[in-house]
């Protein structure tokens, strides 16, 4: 993934909340890592429905099991807006990197949105977070709370995909996980997150959370196919100037290592899709590339697939 090095980024859209006092843990607070527990407990027979059935992690509904408490540790951009200032930095900065995502992802989405397009804020925290949706840990890892429309991320996420889920690394397995947070964001401004929330259907390898994270992982491919051609209204050219197959390959890596089944497999050595939340890692990829082939939001009608 190459940036327009003269292209200008827009800092303004990420609060830095990094070395901010550490937020306490909220009751049931869960996430991509977290989910392990909950597999290992519904697989074995020790837990199951209530709070701990519900998706979380990579996911618009992780609010509803984050303890309670609201957005209140002190933001300093200042860092962040000298080091990151155009595309250049992005080529050699993880943070910066970031930054040049979430300006294309909310480009695009920007530009697809007949009605008006609310932009979301991504923020960077470290060890703990507090949010409208409730306190949460670094283990609950990336999540969209949908209460301040937010996307919440410890960098050192990325070195866990790799070290604890097995996905392949890259630049473009960051930009995956970006993008599919800000599907989420998609999902709650046109009201879909609210009516998966209202029918309950939470768990399953056809429910309608697994129909919500894969229709996320197609909007992310959507932008993935959108990146290089949508402009940004600052210069006009695109701030991504191009992908490599090897970043497809990078996105549908990460897309697989945190499909249900390979979670599950890993820490029981058993597969039960009946307590699925995200959909199999054969899936997640899929439906990514039906968002990347296509290029195009209304291919990604998961909730009229049949089979998903």
């Amino acid at each position: 993934m190459r940036f327009d090095p003269r292209g200008r980024l827009d800092t303004s859209q990420v609060q830095d909340r990094r070395g901010a006092p550490r937020a306490a843990v909220g009751a049931g607070g869960l996430g991509i890592v977290g989910v392990l527990v909950v597999l290992l407990m519904s697989v074995l027979g020790g837990g199951g429905g209530g709070e701990a059935g519900l998706p979380a992690g990579l996911d618009d509904l992780a609010g509803q099991v984050l303890g309670g408490g609201q957005s209140s540790a002190p933001v300093d951009n200042s860092g962040l807006e000298e080091r990151c200032t155009t595309g250049a930095d992005a080529e050699g900065s993880q943070e910066c990197l970031i930054v040049a995502v979430v300006n294309s992802v909310q480009d695009y989405w920007t530009a697809a949105f007949a009605s008006g397009y609310r932009p979301a804020t991504t923020t960077f925290f470290t060890g703990g977070v507090s949010t409208r949706c409730g306190n949460a840990t670094s283990a609950v890892g990336p999540f969209y709370c949908p209460a301040d429309q937010g996307v919440y991320i410890d960098l050192g996420f990325f070195d866990e995909l790799e070290s604890r889920f097995g996905a392949s690394g890259g630049d473009f397995a960051q930009a995956y996980v970006i993008a599919h947070e800000y599907g989420h964001h998609v999902q709650n401004l046109v009201g879909t997150s609210a009516q998966v929330q209202a029918s309950g259907d939470r768990e399953g390898p056809e429910s309608g959370s697994v129909r919500l994270e894969l229709q996320a992982d197609c909007f992310a491919g959507v932008w993935a196919n959108n990146a290089t051609t949508v402009p940004d209204p600052d210069t006009g050219r695109p701030l991504i100037v191009e992908l490599t197959d090897q970043d497809i390959a990078d996105a549908l890596s990460a897309a697989a290592a945190v499909g249900d089944d390979r979670i599950q497999e890993q820490v029981t050595g058993r597969v039960d899709p009946e307590s699925w939340t995200h959909g199999s890692a054969e899936q997640r990829q899929r439906w990514f590339r039906v968002g990347f082939e296509t290029g195009d939001p209304n291919a990604c009608d998961t909730f009229a697939a049949d089979p998903l």
